[in-house]
């Protein structure tokens, strides 16, 4: 829209075009946030609109020349409408490079384009834009918040005061008259038609302007957050690494102290019965050997990956050691869950073997982790446990029929730790949703050939 010209002379002013684009945006200032300046891509695109503009407004001063009832007076050399209908539009080359001194320069050629050459002014929706698009520029784009509302308070005060005396000219000469007899009179109702025009126009570029700047802080905000979340995240999941190397470290602990302390057993045994008895000592080195042997083996699997952690993150202090754990609890794991109200199946396929130490507490672990997943982040009411021993490996599958609860469902790091613990390990792991609903976490663990199967068969 546009302001609207009353003169003293016999050529009123046309009604000003309507503009859309009012904002409501909560543009208010926020410490600390200072709107970057505009890119290269941005500055070599205004410069464009500026441009395209200039031209644009030219040929709008011949259309308005040529659709002019009236003579037309087009000033100094004849091309006056022309040279001002262009330089009010090509400030808009560095509207948001330089946005208070455009609007500024804007406004000056806006009034002088309404004195020097009112046809052009009235009929040439281009110069109206333009005055449009600085106030919307200054509001957008100004890094200076409190100087920007100085200006943009200093132009509106100019223009309203423009529009005033243009009011006070029209009332002495009696310019404005109609034969029509309505509610008010026609110099009232095209005041109150003019003066709304204006607010709409002014304000709606102010608050449009307002709202792109709020949308503006608020896009930087976002990237802020997305960014710090990135990184705790990120941190949270080294965390969730080490928490668990530390876990299996001390597991390890306790395995190889098992192992150290059956080969001093064994040893002293030997000893003693060496003469005596020499095959029940060859007996007891025998154990030696294969105690010594799946203590190095088992230490070279889980040491490599636990070296790795990052001493440079604060993992805090080891909780006390939990009881022993081992496959052969998974019954009074079960047992303790349904205790909790989930109720949970338990079923075991195949001949129980021997399982290393490692493994064996890895299984209790990732159940006692899966079945604390299905507590707290699902609406599953039942799950159930499934152990199969395959010979080469065994495997550990936990299903349940819920869904994720709509409120905030954790972080997934009880994963990434079932993830790690069963990467030390050599196997593989399938945790996610499952194609008929629920969800399922299954680990398959390689074996050792030489575990050899229990007595008993299946359970």
């Amino acid at each position: 829209m546009s302001t609207v010209e009353l003169r003293t002379d016999a050529e009123p002013g046309n009604p000003p075009a309507s503009a859309n684009g009012s904002g409501d945006g909560p543009g208010t200032g926020v410490r600390g946030w200072t709107r970057p300046a505009p890119t290269a891509r941005e500055q070599r695109y205004d410069v464009l609109l500026g441009l395209g503009m200039a031209l644009a407004a030219v040929f709008g001063t011949e259309l308005a020349r040529g659709g002019s009832p009236n003579q037309v007076d087009l000033g100094i050399g004849g091309v006056e409408p022309y040279l001002l209908s262009a330089a009010v539009t090509l400030p808009l080359c560095f509207r948001r490079r330089w946005p208070i001194p455009v609007l500024l320069v804007v406004a000056v050629l806006f009034v002088l384009n309404g004195e020097r050459a009112l046809f052009a002014f009235a009929g040439n929706l281009i110069t109206q834009a333009t005055m449009f698009m600085a106030i919307y520029a200054a509001v957008a784009w100004a890094r200076d918040r409190r100087l920007m509302k100085a200006a943009v308070a200093v132009v509106f005060v100019v223009m309203f005061g423009w529009l005033t005396i243009n009011f006070v000219q029209a009332l002495r000469n009696n310019a404005i008259e109609g034969p029509n007899h309505a509610l008010f009179s026609p110099y009232v109702s095209n005041v109150i038609i003019t003066v709304a025009l204006n607010v709409l126009y002014f304000f709606g570029a102010y608050f449009w302007g307002r709202t792109a700047w709020a949308t503006a802080r608020q896009r930087f905000e976002l990237e802020q957050q997305a960014t710090e979340l990135a990184a705790q995240q990120d941190a949270n999941s080294r965390r969730a690494v080490i928490d668990e190397r530390l876990r299996i470290s001390r597991e390890l602990h306790d395995v190889v102290a098992h192992h150290i302390s059956s080969i001093g057993i064994q040893a002293g045994g030997a000893r003693r019965v060496m003469d005596a008895d020499p095959d029940a000592a060859k007996n007891a080195l025998n154990v030696i050997e294969e105690s010594s042997r799946s203590a190095v083996n088992e230490m070279r699997q889980l040491l490599g990956m636990l070296r790795s952690a990052d001493p440079d993150l604060d993992v805090g202090t080891p909780d006390p050691k939990e009881p022993q754990a081992g496959a052969d609890r998974l019954p009074a794991l079960i047992a303790e869950a349904n205790s909790l109200g989930l109720e949970v199946g338990f079923h075991q396929i195949g001949s129980p073997a021997e399982l290393p130490k490692t493994v064996s507490v890895s299984v209790y672990r990732i159940a006692q982790e899966a079945l604390a997943n299905v507590r707290k982040h699902s609406t599953a009411r039942s799950a159930h446990v499934t152990l199969r021993y395959l010979g080469d490996a065994v495997e550990l599958e936990v299903l349940d029929d819920g869904r994720p609860k709509h409120a905030p469902v954790g972080s997934r790091l009880g994963h990434v730790g079932i993830r790690e613990r069963v990467g030390l390990l050599g196997g593989e792991s399938e945790i996610g949703p499952r194609p008929v609903g629920g969800f399922r976490v299954r680990v398959r663990i390689p074996l050792d050939p030489q575990n050899r199967p229990l007595a008993g068969g299946e359970a």
